[in-house]
């Protein structure tokens, strides 16, 4: 029975996500290994509002503070020997990696 690996990555700086999808590309290609995607997922846009005066006094004046995560999904064939390969994968601070193995 064969099996599938979705991984999921997320993060705040696309270049680096973008990045980690090359390196699971380049992974897949020396191994031999069907992948499917990366597939970009809808991003998320988190915004905060604040006011600027501390002390409640002058006009009401706000910022809006906003990070977006970036999202993308990839499938691949769970081949052992590029799952090892994956999991040695340098990882930049700030982007989010899930494995998950299902039966296909």
């Amino acid at each position: 029975m064969a099996q599938k690996a979705r991984i999921s990555l997320s993060g705040t700086d696309p270049n680096k996500v973008d990045g980690v999808c090359e390196q699971i590309k380049k992974i897949s290609e020396r191994t031999g290994v069907q992948i499917k995607g990366p597939i970009p997922l809808p991003t998320k846009r988190l915004i905060v509002p604040v006011r600027k005066s501390p002390d409640g006094e002058g006009s009401e004046t706000w910022e809006r503070w906003e990070m977006r995560i970036h999202k993308r999904l990839i499938d691949m064939d769970a081949d052992e020997r590029a799952l090892r390969q994956l999991m040695r994968i340098e990882v930049p601070d700030g982007v989010h990696i899930e494995i998950v193995l299902k039966n296909a």
